[in-house]
């Protein structure tokens, strides 16, 4: 683990600064914030608009002088005055205030595995520039397997898939450390841009960037099983005239065209594998894979790893926020190292 358990426990709040949402869980208090990485600027005068859900929303819709922004990418800040304002908004003026009374605010927040060391101070400035006094920076692996229950501080081995909108980590876990992992640049926005250009090229329609995801949980639940139908009607732009058209789409070809940029991940998967030491396998060969993340409940990935793997996957039970609930369960002193009884002489 990059910090201690103990030190862990001194801090007040846990940050999770995803590419897709921002998270902040408030000791004491559980999960305050839960809303998209996204903010609005007027260019013309440099005020913000509107954050999270409603800055989102207002995606491809704006007049010239609004600009939409993501000031986090690929798990890394890349803008921190305005991840700075986002969060601060976010946070509420309220919430704010009572952070604020903590004499020496400390502060815990993720970072994605082998981050660099820029990404890392960016991550702390930001929430420096917030009010904390000292930020512990915890790797997303870890603690999202400490949110969905796994036994990180045990000496046996659990494997850890991370989905994240723009990046997927794969580890192999055992007394409380990273024994192996990688981190591919393949996430659901790249399965979102596969689903776009098969519609586009194969049938000339432009679907418009919210519905993509929505799009595929829908066909989850009603095509893209292999007892599902199989044509299922989309509605998009077409390209050429500009008007609103729907077509048949054929669920297999769907199904293909996601597939298509996920066999890096399983490239991954056997990567991590084969630098695992063989007793950690046998493990594994038991216990499977734990899928977490936003994107875990893409369609289809968990019955492909099977396929691919031949081990079994389950995916957390709330895949989404077990960064943020691992780190918070660390702040509250939930998670308990393995104590090593010293041996009689």
């Amino acid at each position: 683990m990059t910090v201690s358990l103990e030190q862990l426990q001194r801090c007040h709040v846990a940050v999770d600064l995803g590419a897709a949402r921002t998270r902040v869980y408030v000791k004491g208090l559980g999960l305050v914030v839960d809303e998209p990485s996204v903010a609005a600027v007027n260019t013309r005068t440099g005020s913000l608009i509107a954050v999270g859900v409603l800055a989102e929303q207002m995606t491809g819709r704006t007049p010239e002088y609004i600009r939409v922004v993501r000031p986090v990418s690929g798990g890394s800040v890349v803008d921190i005055e305005m991840a700075q304002r986002m969060l601060r908004h976010l946070l509420g003026d309220k919430l704010r205030r009572q952070l604020r009374r903590k004499p020496r605010l400390r502060a815990a927040a993720c970072i994605p595995h082998e981050a660099d060391p820029l990404a890392q101070r960016a991550t702390v400035e930001t929430l420096v520039g917030l009010g904390a006094r000292r930020v512990e920076l915890v790797d997303t692996l870890i603690a999202a397997a400490a949110g969905c229950g796994l036994p990180v501080e045990q000496p046996t081995a659990t494997m850890i898939m991370a989905c994240g909108a723009a990046t997927t980590q794969i580890a192999v876990l055992s007394l409380g450390s990273i024994v192996t992992a990688v981190r591919i640049p393949v996430g659901g926005n790249a399965i979102d841009e596969a689903v776009i250009q098969y519609l586009r090229q194969r049938h000339e329609l432009m679907l418009p960037s919210q519905s993509v995801r929505p799009l595929q949980l829908a066909l989850h639940g009603n095509g893209l099983q292999l007892t599902g139908p199989a044509l299922t009607e989309i509605h998009g732009r077409d390209v050429a005239t500009g008007l609103a058209r729907s077509v048949q789409v054929d669920t297999a070809a769907v199904r293909q065209a996601i597939h298509t940029p996920l066999t890096a991940v399983l490239d991954g998967v056997g990567k991590v594998l084969r630098e695992c030491p063989p007793d950690l396998v046998a493990d594994l060969a038991d216990r499977g894979i734990m899928m977490v993340g936003g994107s875990a409940l893409l369609p289809g990935l968990d019955q492909m790893l099977r396929d691919a793997t031949g081990m079994p996957v389950s995916i957390a039970e709330r895949p989404d926020v077990c960064s943020v609930l691992g780190l918070g369960a660390m702040l509250e002193g939930k998670i308990q190292p393995m104590v090593l009884n010293p041996l009689a002489g």
